[in-house]
């Protein structure tokens, strides 16, 4: 059995940014949050409304923790009581996939198993594990498997939720979170430990995210952080530059590391009150970029403008890259570039930067490679749009107008 739910968000580029913004923010809330964190929907044809199932379950915490950091910047921006409601709701979404857990593990999703859309998501992501659970008389299965890049997702959010909203139930909620999820990975020593002891991932050789997820911890739980923190910086500090020099030999492949680094890198740099510690990191920091700095990143750009000042090529460049944003498809066809851009380097890789509106169709865009020639699917599932909110509502915050 499917569900019709009337398309909300227009893609005419005549429209301000924040009518965008606005329009894609109620489309994500009517179609891409069927549970308790946000999925992408399945459409029954390439030109259906009919929603038939959900999908992108395994990444599900990581939107869920972008999308609570673009909402705190929408408010920072406009005090919107909507923009609180969804915070409060993605906050409760985070605390859900904790608390399912029974262990301040971190769950990549949690379902209801009398959803319609529960047994067709653990059908597509098998073989990852699915485990039962009931929390407040609520039966669940939440999914398992998780990796350093959900918590890195989820911690950026959960920053910027207590960084950006002066509201005391909202700063509250993120600091319990925090220390619960920080907890528990050092009681397991940096190691995300599943029900009877196997081992999804590590952090135990990323010095970035380790002190990145403490500085965050520091933040928010100073009485419980502080030292912490001061111990791991220690040992730590000298070989944060070590993970991202190595992720920067190659600017095509596994393009989803560059996101990791700049939203950890983002806190890391921002929260350090040491002088030389911030250089270190600092450091780092200016190796990512100039790896990124000509791939037409809105969202790099943004994380740029807030740990290196006002640039006025790069903003005007970001108004650009969020007004192609809008004439990209919000669904998943299927592209194949080859025939436009000659491939160099490798099969799948154009010898220039893509244009960003020309760019294969993907979940969160910019954690694509911009010189990807050929991908996507079927064209039936629709992407949640935070890879425009996010960006958006920072430069709103920052050097965009409302009426642009």
């Amino acid at each position: 059995m499917g569900y019709a739910i009337p398309a909300v968000a227009s893609s005419g580029a005549a429209e301000s940014l924040e009518t965008a913004a606005l329009l894609l923010d109620r489309n994500l809330q009517e179609r891409h949050w069927p549970h308790h964190s946000i999925l992408d929907p399945v459409f029954a044809s390439t030109d259906s409304e009919e929603v038939v199932a959900y999908t992108r379950a395994p990444d599900s915490a990581m939107w869920t923790g972008h999308y609570l950091a673009a909402e705190a910047y929408r408010y920072k921006v406009t005090g919107d009581a909507g923009a609180l409601e969804n915070i409060a709701r993605a906050l409760a979404a985070i605390r859900l996939l904790i608390d399912v857990t029974a262990t301040d593990l971190l769950a990549r999703a949690a379902l209801a198993p009398n959803s319609p859309f529960c047994n067709s998501i653990v059908r597509e992501e098998r073989p990852l594990t699915f485990y039962p659970a009931r929390l407040e008389n609520q039966d669940y299965v939440w999914l398992g498997q998780t990796t350093p890049d959900q918590y890195c997702g989820v911690f950026f959010g959960l920053a910027c939720a207590f960084d950006l909203v002066n509201e005391a139930t909202v700063r509250a909620a993120a600091t319990v979170l925090v220390t619960r999820l920080l907890d528990f990975l050092l009681e397991h020593h940096w190691n995300i430990v599943m029900p009877g002891g196997p081992i999804s991932g590590v952090f135990l050789n990323r010095a970035d995210q380790q002190l990145t997820l403490l500085q965050i911890g520091r933040r928010l739980n100073p009485a419980r952080f502080e030292a912490e923190y001061k111990t791991h910086r220690i040992s730590l500090s000298a070989s944060v530059e070590i993970p991202i020099a190595y992720d920067c030999l190659d600017d095509h492949h596994s393009y989803a590391k560059f996101n990791l680094a700049a939203i950890n890198l983002f806190h890391l740099v921002r929260f350090e009150d040491g002088p030389r510690l911030r250089a270190k990191y600092l450091a780092a920091y200016k190796a990512f970029r100039r790896a990124v700095r000509t791939h037409g990143n809105a969202h790099f750009n943004m994380i740029d403008r807030f740990l290196s000042g006002p640039d006025e090529a790069r903003d005007h460049e970001t108004h650009a890259l969020l007004r192609a944003w809008l004439r990209r498809p919000r669904r998943d066809s299927h592209a194949d570039l080859r025939s436009v851009y000659p491939a160099a380097q490798g099969p799948d890789r154009a010898p220039a930067v893509i244009p960003v509106d020309h760019r294969v169709p993907a979940d969160f865009l910019w954690q694509h490679s911009p010189f990807l020639l050929y991908g996507g699917g079927e064209g039936r599932i629709e992407t949640a749009g935070i890879d425009f909110l996010l960006p958006y509502w920072m430069a709103r915050s920052t050097f965009l107008s409302a009426g642009l």
